[in-house]
């Protein structure tokens, strides 16, 4: 079976169950430290993770965790009417953070979740994804697409 259903139909029925047990806030907190630190000791899961966690163990599906923790999110955030956008920057930059916030508000007409990344091989400016879109505004796009004219202006000389 696909993985990426597997991993909707898992993350859907961890939705559904949040959304009966009222747990949805503490859950989704809970994912995403998961998912952001790893390495990190975890603590007791919340009930409806423990039971998640249960089942998959029990289906053998383990191996699929981390691709149902994020479709969880992507469904959570969804059912709030949420939009999450990725920033990824070379220095952290609060104050591009919340141009690009209320930029996507405005745009969207509703709340907008950044995630801010720090991704030093951009060299500089930004990529911004939300959804299926990615603004990439970075100085290594840039460097990448003038390395690339200048490849083919010199391909046409020999």
């Amino acid at each position: 079976m696909n993985t990426g259903i597997i991993s909707s139909r898992y993350a859907t029925a961890l939705l559904r169950y949040t959304q009966e047990t009222g747990g949805g806030e503490r859950v989704c907190a809970q994912v995403r430290r998961l998912l952001d630190h790893p390495e990190q000791d975890p603590g007791p899961l919340e009930p409806e993770l423990e039971r998640l966690i249960r089942l998959l163990v029990q289906n053998g599906r383990m191996e699929d965790v981390r691709l149902i923790l994020r479709s969880f999110l992507t469904k959570y955030y969804q059912s709030l009417g949420v939009k999450v956008a990725v920033l990824t920057t070379v220095v952290a930059s609060e104050e591009l953070e919340h141009k690009v916030r209320a930029m996507l508000e405005k745009q969207f007409g509703g709340e907008v979740l950044i995630e801010s990344r720090v991704d030093p091989a951009l060299v500089g400016g930004f990529t911004l994804e939300v959804g299926d879109y990615l603004l990439d505004a970075s100085v290594r796009r840039q460097i990448e697409t003038i390395r690339r004219q200048f490849v083919i202006q010199n391909n046409r000389i020999v």
